[in-house]
Parts: C-alpha cells; sequence; structure tokens
C-alpha cells in the first residue's frame, strides 16, 4: 500500500495580513508560511480521482498551489478571492463561518451566482477557532464534490505538541446527480409516504441511540438507488462508494504519527445523504468539539456523525510502534470508509470495507450527553418559533407545510433571544442547519438540558429538538436540512431580521 503525503507534528506558522494559511497539496497539512498574498486565491473547477479503480471527474475547491481547502487563524480576516473555473455557475457557502450576510455565499439570498470566469472578493473578521467547511449553494453541485475543509485555528493552540489531522467524509456516486434527484422523484418517497404509520414508542427509543429503526423495506430498490416503499427508513440514495479524503479503504489516506504523540483529528462529514459513526478501533479518543465549537470532553471509541456535522477528537497514542484505521460507518449498513494513523514502523494491513456488523441507526444518545464549554448566558427566550417537517408524495419535503419560497421567513429583532422547536413528523431524520449563527441545543423531545452549542442538529423521524440561539447578526438566513435531496425537495426556509 503506497504512502501518500504525510501529515507532521504542528509546528507555530506564520500569518500573513490576509489570515489564510497555505497548506500542503494534500489535505490541509501544515507546510510553511501563510498565503503572502493581498488575499488568497480559491478556485472552483474540475479534477480527476481515482474511486474503486475508476476514473472520476468531480468538483474541487483548490488555491494556485494545488491546495485542497483553506486554513486560517482566528483574528485575522478572511480575505478570499473566489473565482469561478467551471463552465456553470456556482457560489460557495462558508460552513460554520458567521460573515455578514452578503458574504454568506448563498444564491439569490446573499449574492447573485457567479457566472463561468466571474470572481468575487470576500473580506470579513474571524472571531473564533474551529473546524469548519465550504460547499457549494447552488444545484445538486454539493453531490459532486464541490467542497473541501476550511479550517480555523486558534493562536494560543499555536505552540501545543500535538498533530491535526484533517479528514472530509463524502458519499461518492458514479451517477449523474441529477439522475438520482429524478429517480427519488420518479416514486420512491411518493409511495413510501403512503406507508402504515410507524411504531412511535420504537422509533423515539432509536432516535435517542438506543436501538435501531428498520430500514426501507429490502433495503433499495436494485440499480436506481431508490428507497424500496417503507415505513421508517434510513437512506434513500445508493452510493457506489464512501470517501475519506477522496479515497476509499482500498487505498486508504495514511497519516504518519509519532510513537506515544498527541493527535486533534478534526472530521468533516461532507456527506449529502449519510450519516455516519466514527469508529476510532483499538484507540480511546476524547471528544473535545463539535461544530467547531468547545464541549465538555467524552471519551469514547464510537461517535455519531450526523450530515454537515464536525468532530474534533483528541487521541493520547500508545507508545509503541503501530498502525491504527480509523472508521466511519455508514448508519444501518456495514460499508465503511476511513483512513490509518501508522508509525514510521508501524505495519500498514489492508482494511476491510465493510465492519462486522451493522451500525445502528444515528440518533441523539450523543446530543443528550455533550454539554458547551462556553454555553449561552441565561436568559428566557424573547421569540419562539415552531418548524414542523412533513412530506407528501413526490418526493416533496416542506417546513410548516411549505416548501421552500412558499412561506414568509421566521422573523426575530436584533437583540433577541430566540427558540426554534424542530417537530419532525416525516419517516426520515434531518439535520438542520442554520446560516450566519451558532446555537444551543436546550431541549430533546421536550426534556431541557444545557447542551452543545452548534450550528447542525440532527432531528429523528418523529421526534423534536429545540436550539436557542441570540440575534446578533443582522440579516436574512437560510435554515435548512443539510441532507441535499431532502433541501432540493423543498426543506428550506429563512430567518429574517426585522427591520
Amino acid at each position: 500500500m503506497k504512502m501518500p503525503q504525510l501529515s507532521r507534528r504542528r509546528f507555530l506558522t506564520s500569518f500573513a495580513a490576509a489570515g489564510i494559511a497555505a497548506a500542503s497539496p494534500s489535505w490541509l497539512m501544515p507546510a510553511g508560511p501563510a498565503f503572502a498574498g493581498p488575499a488568497t486565491l480559491l478556485k472552483a473547477g474540475r479534477r480527476t480521482i481515482e474511486v474503486k479503480r475508476r476514473a472520476a471527474t468531480v468538483y474541487g475547491l483548490t488555491q494556485a498551489d494545488g491546495t485542497h481547502g483553506l486554513v486560517a487563524e482566528a483574528g485575522n480576516s478572511f480575505r478570499v478571492r473566489l473565482e469561478n473555473g467551471l463552465d456553470e455557475e456556482t457560489l460557495i457557502h462558508w460552513h460554520g463561518l458567521t460573515p455578514p450576510w452578503k458574504q454568506d455565499g448563498v444564491p439569490e439570498i446573499s449574492q447573485a451566482l457567479l457566472s463561468p470566469g466571474a470572481a468575487h472578493d470576500y473580506d470579513f473578521p474571524l472571531a473564533r477557532a474551529g473546524t469548519n467547511w465550504m460547499h457549494s449553494h447552488h444545484g445538486l453541485q454539493e453531490q459532486g464534490l464541490l467542497a473541501a475543509p476550511l479550517i480555523v485555528r486558534d493562536p494560543g493552540e499555536a505552540r501545543d505538541d500535538v498533530q491535526e489531522v484533517v479528514v472530509l467524509f463524502h458519499d461518492f456516486t458514479f451517477r449523474d446527480a441529477t439522475e438520482v434527484l429524478a429517480g427519488l422523484q420518479g416514486g420512491g418517497q411518493a409511495a413510501q409516504a403512503q406507508a402504515a404509520p410507524m411504531d412511535h414508542a420504537a422509533m423515539g427509543h432509536a432516535a435517542m441511540g438506543h436501538g435501531t429503526p428498520t430500514p426501507a423495506a429490502g433495503g433499495h430498490s436494485g440499480g436506481s438507488g431508490v428507497a424500496a416503499p417503507a415505513g421508517p427508513h434510513l437512506n434513500d440514495v445508493e452510493y457506489d462508494a464512501f470517501l475519506a479524503n477522496d479515497r476509499t479503504l482500498d487505498d486508504p489516506e495514511v497519516f504518519q504519527v509519532e510513537r506515544g504523540g498527541r493527535v486533534r483529528l478534526r472530521l468533516i462529514n461532507g456527506a449529502a445523504a449519510t450519516n455516519f459513526w466514527i469508529d476510532l478501533g483499538g484507540l480511546d479518543g476524547r471528544l473535545i468539539a463539535v461544530d467547531g465549537m468547545a464541549v465538555e470532553p467524552i471519551s469514547g471509541r464510537r461517535f455519531e456523525f450526523a450530515i454537515a456535522q464536525r468532530l474534533d477528537i483528541a487521541l493520547d497514542l500508545p507508545k509503541n510502534e503501530g498502525a491504527w484505521p480509523i472508521f466511519a460507518i455508514r448508519e444501518g449498513d456495514r460499508v465503511r470508509t476511513g483512513f490509518i494513523l501508522a508509525t514510521s514502523a508501524g505495519a500498514v494491513k489492508r482494511a476491510s470495507g465493510e465492519a462486522d456488523e451493522a451500525a445502528a441507526a444515528v440518533g441523539l444518545a450523543l446530543e443528550g450527553k455533550l454539554r458547551a464549554v462556553q454555553p449561552l448566558a441565561g436568559r428566557p427566550a424573547d421569540r419562539e418559533h415552531t418548524v414542523t417537517i412533513t412530506e407528501a408524495p413526490g418526493y416533496v419535503w416542506m417546513l410548516n407545510g411549505k416548501r421552500s419560497g412558499e412561506a414568509a421567513p421566521l422573523s426575530v429583532s436584533k437583540g433577541e433571544r430566540v427558540e426554534i422547536t424542530f417537530r419532525d413528523q416525516t419517516t426520515m431524520a434531518h439535520p438542520m442547519h442554520l446560516h450566519g449563527h451558532h446555537f444551543q441545543v436546550v431541549a430533546i423531545n421536550g426534556k431541557r438540558f444545557p447542551g452543545a452549542v452548534r450550528d447542525t442538529v440532527l432531528v429523528p423521524s418523529q421526534g423534536s429538538v429545540t436550539v436557542a440561539f441570540d440575534a446578533v447578526n443582522p440579516g436574512k438566513w437560510p435554515l435548512h436540512c443539510h441532507h441535499l435531496y431532502h433541501m432540493i425537495g423543498g426543506m428550506m426556509t429563512a430567518i429574517e431580521y426585522e427591520s
């Protein structure tokens, strides 16, 4: 098995006034001084990768030197010139950052689409460190891998003797995403919506992570990739592969580590439609941040990982030579992807692309245990909204009975404490993402607790989740399901500040 570009122990990096650091030609591994120009050029284009010994043309977000993604430092400015090198329109959202409204990168809400060959300049302060990512918010481009890591480091941690490993996970299909969507709209979900009601008691048990709801009967319907008509299920798209930094376990990325070293995994679920379980195998880890926001550490070897979420996991490696695979297992399935941590003399063995047992549903067991290091200040809500999630035949997904563009945005006023309760009445779970803000999870199924601060939370089928945030960033901000096909099917509204 070949050893690709290896990461190495983090060192103090000198950042230019632009605040964006260059990385190695691999995946955001520290590699010298920051970008020296007035702004970092980031180009949306196409590239070729190999998946299961087949060439695949996908999208990419690369700097001039080939670096895929961006690294910056908190306290500096995000100064980026986005250039559209595609032959189609595009626009990139900075997921996890809280820019001014007009720099959020959402078509027709914050700015117009970029035409082929056009460019746009972004310049706003980076207030928080964290593991973030960036991706297209136009059409189905995200399924084609138009996404990349966006890491904002804490300058106070620059001298820590910790190696960083950044990994972006994705689901991959050789089919065109429009074909996938057409198959979904062609009857799979419509038939499912008319299926017999689920066992709510059993589903609520699974929603807290204690059981696995029954997937669609037969799993999926042959080559169409459309879920078979049935009750509650986990996956409605069948994929050809699951990737970790563009690679499968047939040829995984191998990160060289030191015996007894300290490692910080920065993991990003960039999948279009797949929740995972992170499996550390024989290593013990400490979850120290979710969605870029610090949490009181939780020890474990397996962690729930919903679409669009990020996990920062601290590892203290054994003092012996060795190689340790880290897996991401698709929920409700045995299929997995991953990468390997290996010492210089560690024996790297081929890892199977399937786990011994199918993973359970990703639910809210972990969510209920998380506690923010810096929670919101205690105060009552000034305004409360309820968002009910429903589905209809034809692969239609709705918020409060309306598809995107049909309903008035949810109103807030600057300075308010706002609470939103999501109630999922559909047959699937939904990762709900709010732009421009971080929220705190404050209730699951009506039971209140001081949970994590994050930007994306999973709402389980037939369950409810309440989040709270302070309205401190005026504008019009998308609120949507981050399952790409659900969002395209109608699951998007907005939070709009009253003038």
